[in-house]
C-alpha cells in the first residue's frame, strides 16, 4: 500500500524528534561515545576566550594531586596533603610545584575523567619552586595543556586548581606585576586571582588558553597562610626552560 504525503511527513518528523531525544540524553549525563571524549589542542586560540571557555579547555589537563608523608619524629604517623598539576607533555608528563611533592612517601594522582594512578618525581628544582612527575598509568583521553605566551600587567588571566581540598576550582584576575622576588629567587609573575593552599602547582592561564606560568606561592603578612589578593606564579618560560628546570 502507497503511503501518501501526510504519512511521509509523521514519519520524517518521528525521525527527528528521536535524533532529538537522543542528544538530549547524551548532554545529560548518558554514555557518550569514543568521539566526542575531549582531544589535544596543539596550538593556543586565535581569538581571546571567556573564563568559561578557558576552564573547559584546561579541565582535562588538570590533576589533583594527593601526597603522604611520614613524620619522622614519629615513625608510625603520617600527613597527607593535597596539590594540583598541569599535564604538560604528550607523554603525560605533570609539571607542578616542588614543594607539594617535597618528602613525599606515596603520591597519586586523580584525573579530570575519574582514574587515579600513583606517580613518582622525575626531576624537581627547589630553587624555582618547579617538579615534574610521572604517573604510573595514562588517563583515558590524554589532553596536555598548551604551553607558552608571554605575560604584561594587565592581561586577564584564569587559576585552576584544588584550594583547600576544594576540587577544579577557578578564579580570574589580572596580571598585577612580573619579575617579582619569591623566597630569593626572581622572576615571578605576580597576579590576583585567588588562590589558597592546594591551589600550588595549579596552572595560570591567558586568555588565549596557553599556560603561562605555575601557581607556587602567595602573600600573607599574617601566620594565616590564606589570599589576601597577591599570588605568585613561575613563568612557564623559567619552569621548563634550559639549565636546572626540570625537562619535559
Amino acid at each position: 500500500m502507497t503511503k501518501g504525503p501526510k504519512s511521509w511527513l509523521l514519519v520524517a518528523a518521528a525521525v527527528v524528534w528521536a535524533v532529538v531525544i537522543t542528544a538530549m540524553v547524551l548532554f545529560r549525563g548518558g554514555d557518550v561515545p569514543e568521539t566526542a571524549a575531549p582531544s589535544p589542542s596543539p596550538s593556543p586560540s586565535d581569538t581571546p576566550l571567556s573564563a568559561v571557555e578557558v576552564y573547559q579547555t584546561l579541565l582535562p589537563s588538570i590533576v589533583r594531586i594527593e601526597t603522604k608523608r611520614d613524620e619522622s619524629d614519629h615513625a608510625s604517623m603520617t600527613t597527607s596533603a593535597i596539590g594540583t598539576g598541569v599535564i604538560a607533555n604528550a607523554d603525560g608528563t605533570i609539571l607542578t610545584a616542588a614543594h607539594v611533592v617535597a618528602g613525599a612517601s606515596s603520591i597519586e594522582v586523580a584525573y579530570t575523567d575519574g582514574s587515579r594512578t600513583p606517580a613518582k618525581v622525575a626531576a624537581s628544582d627547589a630553587k624555582k619552586d618547579i617538579a615534574t612527575l610521572l604517573p604510573e598509568r595514562l588517563p583515558g583521553t590524554l589532553v596536555p595543556a598548551t604551553l607558552g605566551g608571554g605575560a604584561q600587567v594587565g592581561d586577564d588571566v584564569v587559576a585552576i586548581g584544588n584550594p583547600l581540598g576544594l576540587t577544579l576550582s577557578t578564579s580570574t584576575g589580572v596580571v598585577s606585576g612580573l619579575n617579582r622576588e619569591v623566597a630569593g629567587t626572581e622572576g615571578h609573575i605576580q597576579f590576583d586571582a585567588t588562590v589558597n593552599p592546594g591551589s600550588s602547582g595549579g596552572p595560570l592561564v591567558n586568555d588565549r588558553g596557553q599556560v603561562i606560568g605555575i601557581v607556587v606561592s602567595l602573600a600573607n603578612p599574617t601566620d594565616a597562610g590564606t589570599f589576601i589578593g597577591i599570588g605568585f606564579a613561575m613563568p612557564i618560560g623559567t619552569a621548563i626552560g634550559d639549565g636546572p628546570a626540570p625537562p619535559l
